[in-house]
């Protein structure tokens, strides 16, 4: 065969294979000829092969190829291809062999290759290839407290290709650079060693860039202790993750840091459920927030830090508290971000009185409420200082 042969033997076939009823279009014409032209058969049942495998998406159709295909190329005088036209199929092949019991389970007759089909006179349809969402897919959009712990778990891998980064800060220590804006005077002395004392190539230093520390306070309330989990299981699968410090407060204020650090997402959630005695107890942020400022505001933990807040704002203490111990930590802090799931709602509006004290010393307020929305959390934890 030329390959001038080839538009019009493919033509042919395709057209035979549609009229039989296969679902044969323009597509897996284009695909046959493709692989015609790549293996090049020198024989009948190479080119079955070829269309086997490009025209055919369902085992029950194979009885129906196979008779457009003895009608069109094995009844064909002279023969197609060169050698002998009526050779037999090698029916122990073990892609052979796959293909029958393929059609043996679909209900069809287990023969691939000469002969005419002695199954049904219909023509089998297309059948659809099922599409099964996946459970990032399937739980992406549901609230983590509506999560099992099982289903809360499913969603680790997802939490791992997040990238929880803070913004970058200027160290004291400094790094060897081409264009630095400092002079290191050691290294250009002990260079100059080597042109007879004079610097003729000045060494410059630069000062490192840090990520900025992240700080998170989780209120493990009642009503929050879902989301708790959920923000501290993204934290420990991110990368980036073991710089965080962590801490939980519903009626005190615990630090979880050392208790949760090389550990798994499952055992950290277990070790904060053992180390904090007041999970899913009352709330007093005011309360926590004067011990954190208190206790570990002067250790210089918040200075410069991204401190991110997860709490519904639900206060049962003084919330002018809460607003005095919130412009303590507005004066140290690089940048505050406030995650309450309630905002989800577009006609929410901080009336509560813990909401409505802090929200003036916030930088950006999110949701963070399911997988979907930890998107806005993670942009606003890298965001500038407003």
């Amino acid at each position: 065969m030329t390959p001038g042969d080839l538009p019009a033997l493919v033509a042919r076939f395709t057209a035979e294979c549609h009229a039989a009823g296969l679902p044969v279009g323009p597509e897996r014409a284009q695909r046959l000829a493709r692989a015609v032209v790549e293996v090049s058969p020198a024989t009948t049942q190479r080119l079955y092969w070829c269309a086997l495998a490009t025209l055919v998406s369902d085992p029950a159709q194979i009885p129906v190829l196979d008779a457009v295909f003895d009608r069109v190329f094995r009844g064909s005088d002279p023969p197609v291809f060169r050698g002998d036209p009526n050779a037999p199929l090698l029916r122990d092949d073990p892609l052979v062999a796959s293909v029958a019991r393929g059609g043996e389970a679909a209900g069809g007759p287990a023969r691939v290759g000469g002969g005419t089909s002695s199954g049904s006179d219909a023509a089998p349809s297309e059948v659809p290839v099922p599409a099964l969402a996946s459970a990032t897919e399937r739980l992406g959009g549901r609230e983590f407290d509506a999560l099992s712990p099982v289903e809360l778990a499913r969603l680790a891998e997802a939490m791992r290709a997040l990238r929880v980064a803070t913004p970058v800060r200027r160290s004291r220590r400094t790094r060897v650079a081409a264009h630095g804006d400092r002079l290191d005077l050691r290294r250009t002395l002990r260079s100059a060693r080597r042109t007879a004392g004079d610097p003729v190539a000045l060494a410059r230093r630069r000062r490192r860039l840090r990520p900025r520390r992240l700080v998170v306070l989780c209120d493990i309330s009642g009503s929050m202790a879902p989301y708790a989990r959920a923000l501290i299981q993204l934290l420990y699968c991110a990368a980036g993750a073991e710089r965080a410090e962590v801490f939980t407060f519903a009626t005190r204020l615990t630090r979880l840091t050392r208790a949760l650090a090389r550990s798994s997402p499952a055992v950290a959630l277990d070790r904060a459920a053992r180390l904090a005695p007041d999970w899913s107890g009352g709330t007093r942020i005011g309360e926590a927030l004067h011990r954190f400022n208190d206790e570990y505001g002067r250790r210089g933990l918040a200075r410069g830090a991204v401190v991110l807040i997860l709490s519904d704002g639900w206060e049962t203490s003084d919330p002018q508290l809460l607003r005095g111990e919130m412009a303590r930590l507005r004066q140290v802090a690089y940048r505050i971000v406030w995650a309450n799931p309630r905002t989800r709602h577009p006609d929410y509006r901080p009336l509560a009185g813990g909401m409505a004290a802090a929200w003036p010393y916030c930088d950006e307020v999110v949701s963070a409420h399911s997988l979907d929305a930890l998107g806005e959390l993670v942009a606003a934890l890298a965001g500038p200082r407003v």
